[in-house]
């Protein structure tokens, strides 16, 4: 298992932070913990790929603006939210769109529609991405003392925990079929 991870750790986690990639960076910094990745890697890989991810975006909006809007014709409301969080934060919303899940990939498309400047896009972008990957990574790093001191609990108890998770879906799935 040790090698398959070292093996494809970075490549599911430079995929997986392409589009987002904050659960996997948590992962990733967890399993860093463990000396199963390496940290500095980990924040390298995760942050260029969500910087390439986010500028593709906003490249995407910018060529092919049918297409951007096509994408995000079931998003109504979460590009309304965008629209007002960049009204209201200006280019700083490229800090918070990295840390709230919804409208993380909406950001980089709507403001690829708007007259937004590529390279202060890009300027921005690449702060944002640092403190998004730094921030993120060595708080999962630090956390995995405390992952690894209860996951001999969870092997325990968190069978009985997911069977009742799993009969609690099981049951409102049947009742409101």
């Amino acid at each position: 298992m040790e090698d398959l991870i070292r093996d494809w750790g970075y490549i599911i986690l430079f995929l997986y932070s392409f589009g987002g990639g904050f659960l996997a960076l948590v992962v990733a910094g967890i399993l860093a913990f463990s000396g199963e990745l390496n940290i500095v890697a980990v924040i390298i890989v995760a942050g260029a790929a969500n910087f390439i991810g986010d500028q593709f975006l906003f490249t995407i909006a910018r060529k092919n603006k049918d297409q951007a809007k096509q994408m995000m014709q079931k998003h109504k409301r979460k590009i309304a939210m965008a629209h007002l969080l960049m009204r209201k934060y200006g280019s700083w919303v490229i800090f918070l769109q990295k840390y709230i899940y919804g409208i993380k990939t909406l950001i980089p498309l709507a403001m690829g529609l708007t007259k937004y400047d590529y390279k202060k896009f890009m300027f921005f972008n690449i702060f944002a991405t640092a403190l998004w990957a730094l921030v993120i990574g060595v708080a999962s790093y630090m956390l995995g003392d405390l992952v690894y001191t209860y996951i001999e609990e969870f092997k325990t108890y968190g069978l009985v925990f997911v069977a009742f998770i799993l009969l609690g879906v099981f049951y409102l799935f049947q009742k409101y079929k």
